[in-house]
């Protein structure tokens, strides 16, 4: 297996936004709009693994302000978790970030996506805050200083 990682900081090729909402969906049971949402975000950031031309994992975040970056939404391929994936993608992602002159990186997550939690905590990422947001779900708020 070779796995290849690309970096966009505007939407991708249409193949790659496709693989990206069809990989969206199997994770999150949902894509409702993923692509329009994607094209509204300010100074967005892409960062995606491939094998061959699949994607199998990507990491998808945009500028809050001129120090802080969100990221927003990112995901691997069930077949191909527990390979490290996710980790190289925020690597690479907070790495950019870095070049980028952000001082922060926020986001936020759900007990229910522990092993991202995890991640994120292993990463240098702290708990900054909790809510219940308007659907009644429990979120949680992390904060890594670059």
């Amino acid at each position: 297996m070779r796995i290849h990682y690309h970096q966009f900081r505007s939407l991708p090729e249409d193949h790659i936004m496709n693989g990206m909402v069809t990989l969206h969906g199997s994770i999150f049971e949902t894509s409702d709009d993923l692509i329009i949402k994607m094209a509204n975000k300010p100074e967005i950031l892409i960062d995606v693994a491939m094998e061959d031309s699949r994607i199998i994992g990507y990491k998808i975040g945009y500028e809050l302000d001129p120090d802080t970056f969100y990221s927003w939404l990112g995901g691997v391929d069930p077949d191909y978790r527990k390979q490290g994936i996710a980790a190289e993608l925020m690597k690479r992602q907070h790495q950019t970030l870095k070049e980028l002159g952000f001082m922060v990186v926020q986001t936020k997550t759900m007990n229910k996506w522990r092993s991202m939690l995890i991640l994120n905590i292993k990463n240098g990422f702290d708990v900054i805050d909790t809510y219940i947001d308007a659907k009644g779900l429990h979120k949680i708020i992390l904060e890594k200083k670059l």
